[in-house]
């Protein structure tokens, strides 16, 4: 898939505030703060500068529609964990997630994991909340240039131990040489013509 056209639509809170449904799929991402979704999302739509990336976690408050190629949405969902914020604040994002993951919208949800990192509570809590509800979705393992090989297998073994998976049903990503971006919008482009369940 070859994305030519990529555009933030509006930012929304609430479902009343979403953008008119389209009639495709929409693809949403989802993960801890600092997981790297604004990386991933400019690297494979790319555009350097369309989500808005930060060295500080949490920067992601509201639900961020961007319309690619006039035909879907991409949304960045606000992330979860670590940020340095009010509990009230974070039980608002959360909810703000939450009414998001549970609305009739037809999405496809893509759950991002930091390969170095064995999922946290809050990570195990989305899978089976997706699981629960019948959502679709797929996870992604990014930031895959910061270990080696042989790293990367000992970091996938111990995930294993959290979360139950085969290495040809998951995407794995690099935003700082983009390895990755091709499966991931190969599987898009799937899902957009009717060739994933």
């Amino acid at each position: 898939m070859n994305i030519k056209q990529a555009d933030f639509v509006k930012s929304a809170v609430f479902e009343r505030d979403y953008p008119e449904e389209l009639e495709h799929f929409e693809f949403a991402f989802v993960g801890r703060s600092n997981v790297g979704k604004s990386s991933l999302i400019n690297s494979i739509t790319n555009r350097n500068k369309l989500a808005k990336t930060s060295k500080t976690p949490g920067r992601t408050q509201l639900i961020n529609y961007f319309l690619v190629n006039k035909e879907f949405y991409f949304v960045d969902l606000p992330g979860y964990g670590f940020a340095k914020v009010p509990k009230e604040m974070k039980r608002e994002w959360g909810q703000t997630m939450e009414r998001y993951l549970a609305s009739p919208r037809h999405k496809l949800v893509f759950v991002l994991l930091d390969i170095r990192r064995v999922p946290s509570g809050e990570d195990l809590d989305m899978l089976e909340w997706l699981d629960h509800y019948g959502t679709p979705f797929k996870i992604i393992f990014t930031k895959m240039d910061k270990l080696s090989n042989n790293e990367k297998f000992k970091a996938l073994k111990a995930i294993k131990t959290k979360v139950d998976f085969h290495n040809d049903d998951v995407f794995f990503h690099s935003s700082l040489n983009n390895n990755g971006k091709d499966e991931i919008l190969n599987y898009v482009e799937a899902c957009l013509n009717g060739e994933v369940e």
